[in-house]
């Protein structure tokens, strides 16, 4: 029951954690691997991958057990709408990007609250 209750609380904040911007620089900004720095809820190291065809992945390790969550996103003006499946439920969120830059992502939710990501760079393979 515990894991139920922890993976719940991971896809509500990723639910409502989660925004992107219109136009297509910003959109391309949004595009890539992103690390939850800061914000109510989110496990120590968790992702969230925004893809250029409109989906995403989540993924955060919550104790000893990995959590994938899958979903779809659609930006509209500076607000991104997110819809992610996990379980056999939906959950659908609406949020506001406050600031996006090419290393830098800080969302509000439609509390108020603050989530900050930054960008995960991948390294490049020694050739």
């Amino acid at each position: 029951m515990k894991w139920n209750r922890l993976a719940a609380a991971a896809l509500l904040f990723f639910g409502l954690a989660l925004v992107g911007t219109a136009g297509t620089g910003n959109a391309k900004k949004l595009v890539g691997v992103w690390e939850i720095t800061k914000g109510k809820g989110a496990p120590p190291g968790a992702t969230v991958e925004f893809t250029k065809d409109g989906k995403m992945k989540l993924h955060a390790k919550v104790g000893d057990k990995e959590l994938n969550i899958g979903g779809t996103y659609k930006l509209d003006g500076n607000k991104l709408t997110t819809k992610l499946e996990f379980m056999g439920k939906s959950k659908e969120d609406t949020d506001t990007i406050k600031s996006l830059t090419d290393d830098r992502l800080v969302l509000e939710d439609s509390r108020g609250e603050v989530t900050e990501l930054k960008r995960v760079t991948r390294k490049k393979k020694a050739e």
